[in-house]
Order: structure tokens, then C-alpha cells, then sequence
């Protein structure tokens, strides 16, 4: 019994890794299942606009289009001709981008960090309501975070795998010149840059690339980039939208107090789209504890990356507080650095005593267990029971009935609502009646000459559930 005992320890310890990122990849497909299907379940306004934009884009036009997120809306884009338009197919490629941008976070904390910690992180990280919302927003907002995990990712493999190093250095390069496409992206460009230029190992390594390898990055970035300094040419505001200022100066103060709401705000469940706090209080704890220790250990080159990262963005949040979302990686290296800061103290309390070290990591398992479950219940229950954010998403794309063919909209609704008729030949859609009989949506609702309801179309909701009403011609 003993030794089958000891069989299994030694199975179980020589795979905890392989099963703790097992683990972690089950979670994250279930999490991203989860909010892209269920919760919050609808669409908002942004996701609406972004989804009306998409339509209209297309490679073979790419020199006289919006060029801002042209990447994301060429995916949006492709989903939508692939599936039609459905609540799913507008958010399809921002799951996708997610699982990636997951993907790419585990293996970076990995590479920053111990092994463990790095697990430990990304299980917080995907778990909390922050990267759940915005995995299932079907908007670009998730390139906040996609660039920069995979930037710094492929950027610290060049050095690193002489074998495959040309081909990180296009993916680089590739990944650079598309990320110019998003908005502040140049920042993080400019911290890696700084952080080479700053740091001297780093400078090091990059001189052991070669010319031909820098010339191929050089031709792959001005390749694509083409069509964005060919529109900011046209149109030169198009670099301040980039940069991330503002049209016209704000209230300061104003946005000073709201990003403390947003992060600090415990008591403040959220309105709009978006939750509050950023992170759970003791995420939020840890965050400042590994901003200690990034400061304490200030001269390596992880350092150096945050710490650039961080003074870069500060003004550009305080000036544009909806870009919050840039800051989430940054705040996830934070967070991992306090559990590392946190877990090498205590081991540095008991170097040789294995159960104190054993004992130590109770707390902490204890802490991240409570950490993944508030962050999925604030995110479903925030989701699914709050008033101030749940009316921010509508749900009549997955209540219109499926036999429609004729639908009356008002002016506002008809630019989505074409989209919808676009990739759905059955469905004709204006913004008066056509046809002996037809369905108007909540807001076309108006009392039509020679037409009365027949049947309503209602959502759960407890306010404005008369979401669609079937007319049909009066007998009389």
C-alpha cells in the first residue's frame, strides 16, 4: 500500500506542472465559454457600432477606410460573413484574440517568474471580471491586451532560440506594425525600445542580432504599416486618436476621481458596461505589495519594462479614463511580483524548515481560492442581477424571431439592422411598413395607419420587456 502510495506522489510531482497548466487551460476555456455565451449574453452599444463597422470593411478597400483597430475589424469582419450576424459572431473574435492573449500571459509569467507563481497568477488573472468582460466584448478593446502580451513575449524569445530567431524576429516585427493599427499601442513600443536602450544587458543581446535580420524586421514593418501612414497623411488627426489625447482638454480632477473609483472604488458595484474595482481587494493588496518589490529590485530588466510601462501610461489614462483596459497586464506583472515578493520572504523566514515553507503556501492557497471564486461571482452576479449594468446590453438580436422577413426600425437602428439583413437575404428591413403584415422593433413602436398588434415579443427584463411587436393589416 506504501509503495503504491509513493508511486503516486512521485506520478503526481514529476507532472504538477504539466496538470497545474492543464488546469489552467481547462479554466480558461470554460471561463471564455462561459461570458461569451451566457454572460452577460446581449450586445452593448459598443459592440453594436463596433459590429455596423465591421461590416463595411474589407481588405480590398483598405486605402480608403478607417484604419483605427483595422486588424480587429477584419476579423469582425470575417466572422461575420462566415456565421452572420448573431450575438456569438460579433463576439467570436474577441474570444478567440482572448484565449490567445490568456495563452500568451501564462507562458510570459512563466518566463518572468517561477513556475508557480506564474500559475498562481494567471488563474486570478483570467478569473477576474476585468479580462471576463472584456474576453466576451466584441469590440477591440481586447488588443489592449493581446499587443502587449505577445510583444513582450516575442520580443524576449529572439534572444533567447538562435534556431527559429528570424522567424520571432518577423512575428515580431509583424505584431509591431499591426499593434500601430490600436490606439496607444506605440507606448509599449516605446518601453521595450527604452528598456533596450536603458538596460545594459538587454543592449547586449540586441546587438548580437545581425544587419539582414534588423533589414527584414525594417521591410516587414513598413509593409504594413502602409495603409495607416498613407491615411494619417490624408488626415494627420488620426495620430492624436493613436496616441490616445484627447479632441479637447478634460476636467482633470474629474478624471482623477473616476480612474479612483474605478480601482479603488470597493463599495461601487459599477454602471455602464463596466465593473468596479478593476481588481478584488486582496488582488489589489498584492499589486501594491510586487509595485514594492519591482522598486526594491529596480535594476533588472523586468523592472525596467514595468516601471517605463507604468510612468507611460499614467498620463495618458488620467487624460482618456475609457482606455483603462491598457493597464491590465501591467497590474498582472504587479500582481505576480507581490506573490513572488510574498512567498520568497516567507521562504527566506525558514530557509531549512520544510514545513514552515509547506505550511506557508496554506494562506496562499487559501487567498487565490477566494480571489477565483469572488471574481467569477462578482462578474456573473454583477452581469446577470445589476440593474445599472444590466440594461446597458440588449438582448433583441437573440429575440427576433426566426420566420421574420420584414422589420420596421427606427432611423437610429437602421444602419445595425441592415447589417443584420446583409448576411440574412430573408430579412428586409426600412423604417416604414412594406408588407401586409411585419415587426417593429421597441423604439419603430408607433400606432401605423390601417395596422394593429397581433402579438408582442417580450425579454425578461423588469423594464422595457416589449421588445418586438408583430402588425398586421386591420380587417376594416
Amino acid at each position: 500500500m506504501m509503495g503504491k502510495f509513493n508511486i503516486f506522489r512521485t506520478f503526481v510531482y514529476k507532472w504538477r506542472y504539466p496538470i497545474s497548466y492543464g488546469s489552467v487551460l481547462l479554466a480558461l476555456i470554460f471561463a471564455l465559454l462561459f461570458a461569451g455565451t451566457y454572460i452577460p449574453g446581449g450586445l452593448s452599444a459598443a459592440e453594436i457600432e463596433s459590429a455596423t463597422k465591421s461590416s463595411s470593411t474589407m481588405l480590398s478597400h483598405v486605402w480608403t477606410i478607417d484604419v483605427i483597430n483595422l486588424p480587429y475589424h477584419i476579423l469582425q469582419h470575417a466572422s461575420l460573413s462566415i456565421f452572420g450576424v448573431s450575438v456569438l459572431s460579433i463576439k467570436l473574435p474577441s474570444i478567440i484574440l482572448a484565449f490567445m492573449s490568456a495563452v500568451g500571459m501564462t507562458i510570459l509569467l512563466k518566463q518572468w517568474f517561477k513556475p508557480g507563481i506564474g500559475i498562481l497568477a494567471s488563474l486570478i488573472a483570467i478569473t477576474t471580471g476585468q479580462f471576463l468582460f472584456i474576453a466576451q466584448n466584441g469590440t477591440p478593446d481586447i488588443l489592449y491586451l493581446f499587443w502587449p502580451v505577445w510583444l513582450i513575449l516575442t520580443a524576449s524569445l529572439i534572444p533567447v532560440h538562435e534556431k527559429w530567431r528570424k522567424l520571432y524576429i518577423v512575428a515580431f516585427f509583424a505584431l509591431a506594425a499591426l499593434s500601430l493599427y490600436t490606439p496607444l499601442s506605440l507606448y509599449i513600443l516605446v518601453v521595450i525600445a527604452g528598456a533596450i536602450i536603458i538596460h545594459p544587458h538587454l543592449r547586449f543581446l540586441i546587438k548580437q542580432l545581425t544587419k539582414l535580420e534588423l533589414l527584414i524586421g525594417v521591410v516587414v514593418i513598413g509593409i504594413v504599416i502602409a495603409p495607416l501612414v498613407f491615411a494619417i497623411s490624408k488626415a494627420p488627426e488620426l495620430a492624436a486618436q493613436l496616441m490616445g489625447w484627447p479632441a479637447s482638454i478634460p476636467n482633470l480632477m474629474s478624471n482623477t476621481v473616476l480612474l479612483a473609483n474605478r480601482y479603488l472604488g470597493f463599495a461601487d458595484a459599477g454602471k455602464g458596461t463596466t465593473l468596479t474595482p478593476f481588481f478584488e481587494l486582496g488582488s489589489t493588496l498584492l499589486i501594491v505589495l510586487g509595485a514594492y518589490y519591482i522598486y526594491k529590485n529596480r535594476a533588472t530588466a523586468k523592472s525596467y519594462v514595468v516601471t517605463l510601462w507604468t510612468l507611460c501610461l499614467i498620463p495618458v489614462i488620467v487624460l482618456n479614463p475609457p482606455l483603462i483596459s491598457v493597464t491590465f497586464l501591467p497590474l498582472v506583472l504587479l500582481l505576480a511580483s507581490g506573490i513572488n515578493g510574498l512567498l520568497s520572504h516567507w521562504y527566506g523566514l525558514f530557509p531549512r524548515n520544510p514545513y514552515a515553507r509547506i505550511g506557508g503556501l496554506i494562506p496562499i492557497i487559501i487567498l487565490v481560492t477566494v480571489l477565483l471564486v469572488s471574481g467569477i461571482s462578482r462578474y456573473v452576479y454583477g452581469y446577470t442581477y445589476d440593474p445599472n449594468i444590466v440594461t446597458s446590453f440588449s438582448r433583441d438580436l437573440r429575440l427576433l424571431p426566426k420566420n421574420t422577413t420584414n422589420l420596421v426600425v427606427s432611423e437610429e437602428e437602421l444602419s445595425f439592422y441592415n447589417v443584420v439583413a446583409k448576411y440574412n437575404h430573408k430579412i428586409r428591413v426600412s423604417v416604414t411598413p412594406t408588407s401586409s403584415w411585419f415587426l417593429a422593433t421597441h423604439d419603430a413602436k408607433r400606432t401605423f395607419y390601417g395596422y394593429q398588434i397581433d402579438h408582442i415579443v417580450t425579454s425578461s427584463d423588469t423594464n422595457n420587456s416589449d421588445r418586438f411587436y408583430l402588425y398586421k393589416k386591420s380587417s376594416l
